[in-house]
This record gives C-alpha cells, structure tokens and sequence, in this order.
C-alpha cells in the first residue's frame, strides 16, 4: 500500500511539476544518431531532440533533455523521474502496456550491415539464421535479431555493437535503417555492407506515463501542429537531406 501510494504521489508531483513550471523533463538515450547523440560541446542534438522541442514551442512548455541509457527511460518514466521519453522508441504492443505512446513522427524499419568482405555470403536476412548477431539492448534490432537467430549479443549503444562487428565478435548489426546508414555516411566506413532487404516498417512514438493524459494531450496537440504547418518536415529535411 505504501508502494502504492508513494507511486501516486510521484505521479501528482510530476503533473504539478508540468502545471507550475511549465517544463517537460524529457528522456532520451543520446548514442542513436542522427535521432539523438552529442555534438563537440556535448550538447545533445538531433531529428528527435529538435522534434520535441518544436511541440514544446507550439505548447508553451520548456523542454529539458536528459541523457540516460536507453534501457532506463520506460523505468524512468513510470516512476515519473521523466515526464516523457523520446529516443527513436517503436510503438509496440509489449511497451503500449505499460506506457502510452504518443501518435507517431517517424517511420522507420529494421535492417542489417555485415562486413563488406561478408557481402555475398549474407546476401538477405535469411541468411543470417545461424549467425551470431549485434544490437542494442532494450531495441527492436535486437528483437529482430532474437526472432532471425536466437544468437543475439547486446551492447548499451549501437556504436559498441559495430565495434563488436568490426572486431568479428558478430557476423552483423541489426538496427533500424537510418541510424544504420547515418553511421556508416558519418563514419566514412567502407568496411560494411548493407543487406538490400528491410523488415518490417515499424513507427516513433513519444513515451508518457499512462497517468499523465494532459502531457500526451499537449504532446499530440503540438505533434499535430508542427505536422500542419510545415515545421515536421522541415525538420526531418535538416536531418534526413528529405521531407516526411
């Protein structure tokens, strides 16, 4: 009962937080570019970060970007530590049970990067079956990975897990696609190879806190507007080199 109740009064906190301060305190996991990762000055930056930040003008609310492991932003916001979570995060039904999701900003889908020198030998998904895989812990990569092969190691960021690739500890780099060609454009790596094969198309969504149906409201109210008025896709132009 004590759990309970301490669980609710964190809850309220966070909703007054949002009420008086006017500030979204918002997750994210700042190792997945272009969504979200550090630039020189350790600024977190990316498609992610500029889109919550646009609703957050369109709403009135500041927003507060805090960098934390991707496997700790469910957690941290249903213990109301986080007001909302944004980090390329899939709609899932597994996660829709324990949070809300707000409408979806990106499409996306899961592909694979093998060593170049690997091409022909992995020449689709299939082939990987009895392979050893990479991808980050708590990602849909690493469920794909789990379903093609059941050989799955896990790293906290997609970086380690092409070190791991590159170092031959893995046969290939499951991910989702545009973080997967942006590190390899970013990278300038010649030594990989995308598979030509996507699975699956999966979308974004922003994660709130079931209790906090004002803040998935104010979030889908601004997602709306910065669709309506041209802002979304500017900003996945700035990111992406296209609009939505």
């Amino acid at each position: 009962m004590k759990k309970a109740l301490a669980v609710v009064a964190l809850t309220l906190c966070s909703a007054l937080s949002i009420a008086n301060a006017q500030t979204l305190k918002v997750g994210t996991e700042a190792t997945f570019a272009p969504f979200e990762f550090t630039d020189e000055k350790s600024n977190i930056i990316g498609f992610d970060v500029d889109v919550i930040k646009a609703i957050g003008q369109e709403v009135g609310l500041d927003v507060e970007v805090v960098n934390q492991p991707f496997d700790a932003l469910i957690p941290g916001v249903l213990t109301s530590q986080l007001d909302a979570a944004i980090a390329g995060i899939t709609i899932t039904e597994e996660r829709a049970k324990q949070v809300s999701f707000s409408d979806p900003y990106y499409k996306a889908g899961i592909d694979a990067i093998v060593r170049k020198a690997d091409a022909q030998k992995y020449p689709t998904l299939d082939s990987l079956k009895k392979s050893r895989l990479c991808a980050q812990i708590g990602t849909t990569g690493a469920d794909v990975a789990n379903k093609i092969s059941g050989n799955v190691g896990t790293y906290n960021t997609v970086v380690e897990a092409f070190m791991e690739l590159k170092n031959k500890g893995c046969e290939a780099v499951l991910n989702d696609r545009p973080v997967n060609l942006y590190f390899l454009q970013t990278k300038n790596e010649k030594d990989f190879y995308e598979i030509p094969e996507l699975y699956n198309g999966e979308e974004y969504g922003i994660v709130v806190s079931k209790q906090n149906k004002d803040v998935l409201e104010k979030i889908n109210s601004g997602l709306k507007k910065i669709r309506e008025n041209g802002t979304l896709a500017k900003i996945h132009e700035k990111w992406f080199n296209t609009k939505e």
